[in-house]
């Protein structure tokens, strides 16, 4: 017990590192992108197919911005600034993307499985798909 303890509270500080607030954004935007790779590997998993799931890119584009915070208001480091500049531009992009193509799935009126917008039959129930609004 007392080793854990030691570990813990190294030199007299949780972890050995001393805590401000701008650690405490470095290390939120550590954690978000630990995250995404949790929340990728659970979806794919569950589907049994290699799946991104929208969550994913969310914590993309908070761990970018909050790393590139940290770095910017608080490390002032050129190459870490650098590093976070423009990662989080295609997190934006993807995000936009699925949500124009989130758009043009239609929901299957019997059992209300999303289907792709060429689908002319629900994939879950078979019955005829929706017709498209506006023919």
């Amino acid at each position: 017990m007392e080793l854990l303890q030691h570990w813990l509270w190294y030199q007299g500080h949780f972890l050995g590192i001393e805590w401000h607030v701008w650690k405490v954004v470095g290390w939120t935007g550590n954690l978000a992108f630990t995250a995404r790779f949790l929340v990728q590997w659970y979806a794919t998993e569950r589907r049994r197919e290699v799946v991104v799931p929208v969550a994913f890119w969310w914590l993309s584009i908070t761990g970018s911005w909050l790393l590139l915070a940290y770095a910017v208001v608080h490390k002032r480091d050129s190459v870490f600034i650098f590093a976070n500049l423009f990662n989080w531009i295609p997190y934006l992009r993807n995000l936009i993307i699925q949500r124009r193509h989130e758009r043009t799935h239609r929901e299957c009126p019997s059992c209300s499985r999303t289907n792709p917008p060429q689908a002319r039959f629900c994939m879950n129930c078979g019955s005829p798909a929706a017709p498209v609004s506006g023919s």
